[in-house]
């Protein structure tokens, strides 16, 4: 019995030896072959070390550099235009932007795996890629210089950019003296813009070709609006008109203003009548009017409130386009330039306090406001009616002309205002005519004004005014 466990050691001994024996030999030769393995990479990327998904395991830096340097050559024909709307294009190109692999720094990637300063890492990074355990991936991409495209966006908010207005509105003895709408802003999407090009010049990376961003603008909301700081249900425009007086002497440019200033601020409460005499009051020296040429008793001269006609007959387009029920309205005796000068004739409406008036009522559900704007560079007068719309749409026909007469010959007429040998054209020659323009409001269906205009103009000589003093 001895005996056998003597042999049993003995045999275990052996065996521990021979199990020994063979693990230093296997050792050996895995660091011989290793060894062997690592010679073959001393001037190369070991393998399974890969870049952008392509294996550069074996090339050598001259391979490496090679391969994207052919890159960056594919990237130098590259362009990207940048547009904003139709018209504002711009274009930057590769050499502008810089768009570039850096080649110094992906190979200093690669060939840092197996050459760690740190023993342990080193020897553990040779293991696994000699050996096949795992593979090493880095990303590389396109660097590029923001400078060229920020400067662009920059000059887009600078030219395009503006904030948000909000509503004023203040009431105040009868008038609105304090109005404003609330004006939405806009703002040049600049951050998304960048995205894009980031991500445009990331998408070179898989196929350098030419590529166009639109750029976008956001639409900036004000804080407070009409609707939200007053009780009157005033919240957008219903109604615009707008008229030329070109041409126009200082005297009735004044008398234009002033009588449009009366109107400015007015408040029409809902169901009542608008008389325009009744609201601009009288119209003389001692109410601050200046002489002006008016025609009184088949002859041009000068008279206070020369011009107050011109506010009429704007805010007589303004009540048309609003699709009001017009009470009272009285043409002109003859066809005047100035309401043709941009538009068709018979939208015009003269006053005369007390027989010629404009009246028109307030038949929608809410207060109507009267907003009025001189715009002096371009010798404009506007009325724009302020209230809240109710689905009415406003048709006008085209005015039809007949009965067409020709102007008589021209009329010169003393004037003791103006030095002798002067003489000044004050009225032109209109042809006579009949007009007509049918006025037609529709409301949810149904027809709430079904009107016809009329209007005879007299044919009217050219007067010229010919100086007799001395």
């Amino acid at each position: 019995m001895k005996k056998v466990h003597i042999k049993i050691i003995h045999a275990f001994f052996n065996l521990t030896a021979f199990v020994c024996i063979s693990g230093v030999i296997f050792l050996i030769g895995i660091t011989l072959y290793l060894f062997i393995l690592n010679m073959q990479f001393e001037e190369r990327i070991y393998p399974h070390v890969y870049v952008n998904g392509v294996d550069f395991g074996g090339k050598n830096r001259t391979g490496l550099i090679r391969y994207f340097e052919e890159k960056n050559n594919e990237l130098e024909n590259t362009v990207i235009t940048l547009r904003y709307g139709e018209d504002n294009i711009h274009t930057v190109s590769s050499e502008m932007l810089k768009t570039r692999y850096d080649t110094t720094t992906i190979v200093s990637h690669a060939f840092s795996i197996g050459r760690s300063s740190n023993l342990p890492t080193q020897l553990y990074q040779k293991a696994v890629t000699l050996l096949n355990l795992g593979q090493y991936n880095f990303e590389s991409h396109i660097s590029y210089d923001t400078e060229p495209t920020d400067e662009y966006l920059d000059n887009l908010a600078e030219k395009y950019d503006f904030p948000a207005e909000n509503a004023l509105f203040t009431f105040a003895n009868g008038k609105v003296t304090l109005f404003q709408r609330e004006k939405k802003g806009k703002q040049i999407e600049k951050d998304r813009a960048r995205e894009k090009i980031n991500s445009t010049i990331r998408s070179l990376e898989i196929h350098a070709q030419p590529n166009t961003i639109t750029i976008t603008d956001k639409t900036i909301d004000p804080e407070v609006t009409l609707a939200s700081i007053n009780d009157f249900g005033i919240v957008e425009d219903i109604g615009y008109g707008v008229s030329d007086f070109s041409g126009s002497i200082p005297g009735r440019i004044h008398n234009l203003t002033l009588a449009s200033s009366r109107l400015n601020g007015v408040l029409i409460p809902k169901g009542e009548n608008f008389s325009f005499n009744q609201m601009v009051g009288d119209i003389s020296a001692q109410t601050g009017y200046k002489p002006a040429y008016i025609i009184k008793n088949g002859r041009t001269i000068l008279g206070d409130g020369g011009g107050v006609c011109q506010v009429s007959t704007t805010l007589f387009r303004a009540v048309l386009n609003a699709g009001l029920p017009i009470v009272e309205r009285v043409a002109h005796a003859y066809r005047v330039h100035y309401y043709e000068q941009d538009s068709q004739p018979g939208f015009d409406a003269t006053v005369f306090n007390p027989s010629a008036d404009l009246k028109f009522t307030n038949d929608t559900d809410n207060a109507i406001l009267i907003q009025n704007v001189i715009d002096s560079p371009h010798n404009k007068l506007s009325f724009t009616l302020y209230g809240k719309k109710d689905g009415r749409m406003a048709q006008i026909s085209d005015v039809k002309l007949y009965d067409k007469q020709a102007p008589p010959p021209p009329s010169y007429q003393d004037d003791p205002t103006l030095k002798r040998g002067v003489t000044r054209q004050v009225d032109w020659p209109a042809g006579g005519a009949k007009a007509s323009f049918h006025y037609t409001v529709v409301k949810n269906g149904e027809t709430t004004i079904d009107k016809t205009f009329f209007s005879s103009f007299r044919p009217w000589r050219a007067v010229y005014l010919v100086g007799t003093a001395d």
